[in-house]
Parts: C-alpha cells; sequence; structure tokens
C-alpha cells in the first residue's frame, strides 16, 4: 500500500511539473519524441518492407534450390564473362535429376516468357507465361479460386490447358466464370483449368505477379518458345529434415557434374541458387537501414534528454523546501530518488508515446502497394529507449535531491 502511495505522489509531482510551464516541457520533450518517432518509424517501415519482400520471395518456394546458368549476384564478383559460356540446363538434365535424385522431395522444370498476348475475340491482356512440370506444386503453393490444378497425363502429353491469374480471368472473361473458356495464346487454342486466387500489388514480385501470369504444361511452352536456345530452370525442393540444404545440394552438384561429364579438377560449369541468398542480402541491406534509424534517433534523443535532465535539475531546485520537510518527517533517501527517477521517466515516456502516436498516424498514408503496420515489438522498443532515457536523464538530479541534508533544504527559499 505503501509503495502504491509513493507512485500516485510521484505521479502527481510529475503531474504538477508537466503543468507549472507547459512550453518549456514541451519543448525540452520535443527532442525525445523526434528521437523515439525517427527509430520506430524506421524500424516500422524496415519491418513493412521486408515482410512484403520476403512474402513475395515465398511464391518461388521454401527450402527449394535452383539449378541454372547464371548466378544471383549476391555479393562478391559478378564475373558474367566467364557464366556466358556455361550451356544452360536442359529437360534432358531435368529428368535425370527427376529420376536419380534420392535427397529430394520434389524436382520441377520451368520456364517463362513474358509479355506475351492473350486474346479470347476483342478483349485480350498482356501476361506472362510461365511454363511448369506437374511437380511445380509440390515447389510453390498454387492457390486457386476456381478449378484445379494440373493432371499428370495433361504434363506428360503438353496438352493446351492453362491456369490464369485473376486479372487475366477479368481481362478476357468479364462476369463470367473462366473455368472451361477457351483464349488463344500465340495463335493456340488454351482451355482454361483453374483461376488463382486475387494477390492483389506488391511491391516486389518474386516469379510475377500471379494475377497477370498464365501458367500452362511445360510440353506446351516448349513447342511455343523453346525453338531456338532454352534456358529453363531446374527446381528442387529439400526434405524438412535437410538442415541447410547442405545434403541435397551436394547430390545435386555430383549428378550435375556426372551428367555433364566434368572432370574431378574442373569447376561446375552451372550455378546452384537458393532463394537464402536473396533473403541475406535483403536482411543485410535492412540491417544497414536499421542503424541509420539508431543513428539518427539518437541525436534527437540526446537532446531530448540534456532537455529532461534540465527540467529535473529545475524541479530539484523548485521543491528544495518541500524535500527538506518530507525528509524530516521521515521519508527515506530511496523514496526521493524513486520519486524524481519515476517523474523523468513519466516526462520521457509522455515524449516516446508522442512519437509512436506520430508513426501510428504514418501507417494509415498510403506508400503505393507498401503496407506499413506498427508492431508490438517496435511499440515496446520505442517505450523501453523512452524509460533508459528518463532514467539516464534524472538519476543524477533525483540523487541530488536523495542526499539533501533536510535541515538547509528546509531552510532553503
Amino acid at each position: 500500500m505503501k509503495f502504491l502511495r509513493q507512485i500516485y505522489e510521484s505521479f502527481r509531482f510529475a503531474w504538477q511539473a508537466l503543468q507549472s510551464n507547459i512550453t518549456r516541457t514541451t519543448l525540452s520533450l520535443l527532442g525525445v519524441t523526434v528521437g523515439i518517432f525517427a527509430i520506430v518509424a524506421v524500424f516500422t517501415i524496415v519491418d513493412s518492407l521486408e515482410k512484403s519482400i520476403r512474402d513475395s520471395m515465398s511464391a518461388i518456394g521454401d527450402k527449394v534450390l535452383y539449378v541454372q546458368k547464371w548466378p544471383w549476384g549476391f555479393g562478391g564478383e559478378y564475373q558474367w564473362w566467364k557464366y556466358f559460356q556455361w550451356p544452360s540446363p536442359s529437360n534432358a538434365e531435368y529428368k535425370y535429376l527427376y529420376d536419380n535424385l534420392e535427397n529430394a522431395s520434389a524436382v520441377a522444370v520451368m520456364d517463362f516468357k513474358g509479355g506475351i498476348t492473350l486474346k479470347n475475340g476483342s478483349s485480350s491482356i498482356d501476361a506472362l507465361i510461365q511454363g511448369v512440370s506437374y511437380e511445380y506444386s509440390e515447389i510453390s503453393e498454387v492457390p486457386l479460386a476456381t478449378g484445379r490444378y494440373f493432371m499428370p497425363m495433361e504434363t506428360t502429353n503438353a496438352r493446351n490447358v492453362a491456369i490464369i491469374g485473376a486479372d487475366i480471368a477479368q481481362a478476357l472473361f468479364p462476369n463470367q466464370v473462366a473455368e472451361g473458356k477457351i483464349f488463344k495464346l500465340n495463335g493456340n487454342k488454351f482451355t482454361v483449368i483453374g483461376v488463382q486466387v486475387k494477390k492483389g500489388e506488391s511491391l516486389v514480385d518474386f516469379g510475377g505477379n500471379p494475377d497477370k501470369k498464365c501458367i500452362i504444361t511445360y510440353g506446351s511452352f516448349a513447342k511455343m518458345f523453346q525453338s531456338g536456345r532454352p534456358d529453363p530452370d531446374i527446381v528442387v525442393k529439400a526434405f524438412e529434415s535437410d538442415e541447410g540444404m547442405k545434403e541435397v545440394e551436394a547430390e545435386v552438384i555430383g549428378l550435375m557434374r556426372t551428367k555433364r561429364g566434368i572432370k574431378p579438377r574442373d569447376d561446375n560449369n552451372f550455378s546452384i541458387n537458393k532463394p537464402e541468398a536473396a533473403a541475406q542480402a535483403v536482411s543485410g541491406l535492412f540491417a544497414v537501414l536499421s542503424l541509420a534509424g539508431w543513428v539518427i534517433g539518437s541525436f534527437s534523443i540526446l537532446v531530448g534528454g540534456f532537455g529532461i535532465a534540465n527540467i529535473m535539475f529545475v524541479s530539484v531546485k523548485e521543491r528544495t523546501n518541500l524535500i527538506g520537510i518530507q525528509k524530516s518527517l521521515g521519508a527515506k533517501n530511496y523514496s526521493i530518488l524513486c520519486q524524481f527517477l519515476f517523474e523523468a521517466v513519466m516526462l520521457s515516456l509522455v515524449g516516446g508515446l508522442v512519437g509512436i502516436f506520430l508513426v501510428y498516424l504514418l501507417s494509415f498514408m498510403q506508400l503505393g502497394t507498401l503496407v506499413i503496420i506498427l508492431t508490438p515489438k517496435n511499440v515496446i522498443l520505442g517505450l523501453g529507449v523512452s524509460c533508459i532515457i528518463g532514467i539516464l536523464s534524472g538519476i543524477i538530479p533525483a540523487m541530488l535531491a536523495a542526499r539533501m541534508d533536510p535541515v538547509i533544504a528546509i531552510r532553503a527559499k
């Protein structure tokens, strides 16, 4: 009960300090408000960006690796002249990996072609065409609003069937059920067997926006678009128990070297790309942005901390006589210390709460396709930093107040 009464008294003194000089207090807390706003805003935007990018990256599969000609250029020297001479993966190599891989849960082949016009009568739309083998659904999720996925016989026989995105369905078959309808792709008739769930616009779309994508069988894709030099991607999914995908990666490398007849002393002439590499590059970039937020916010918080310390020194001087009376009536040093520390923390928290509230208002702003979400983690971070600044700013004034001689303090005017 005594502890609660001390908290109440400390709260009352802090409130009086706020009211005694609103202008002085507001200007002093401005630094904390700006600092907390800068830190929390940067972390919130970074988290929102990272979430958007990672959600988009999930479309290219989890625990998968890509066998490709070109490596993903994340870090190090990108020796394009060296990779240019490498052969592209082939359908024969896909079948070889499919038949021989033991440490993979799924193996698929796919390829892309952008800017292809789909037509239905007078209606048309440009779309990204993706040719896939049957196992693609085991690599990456294909959420369907209506219809079904390919049947094994359809992919084996290269049937002209397609799974289209929501935007394509609306453009070619407005206000109609697209499933079962026929459209033309490159002069060939295709039957719609499924329509994907509408995703909407994203900041980044790895693998293309599914709303504007048309997925067809790999055999149909190869007949239309791979008459020249095909360059498909072979995608391998590891078992969940394969930590870091080390087992499947080693097996893929061994089988590819065997298939291409690469001598033991020669280097690989193919690339093994993993989404984790992209994720690490993204994390590194966001770490730099987060550090920049700390640096920018720290300067403002430093100014705010000095402002709060100034308020506390003034408060101690104004209440010197009252401190003497409290100590003469039996108040302990820790009680006086906690009273002023509580006041400093409360002042800092007020500034921090205002900064967090400004970030909350920022989340209502329309920043294109980026959705800003203020997470509880960042709110706790802002409040935690505010408390630390309050303690650091108020500890010296509080210690001075606690160590006052009651006789001298009472005589002070």
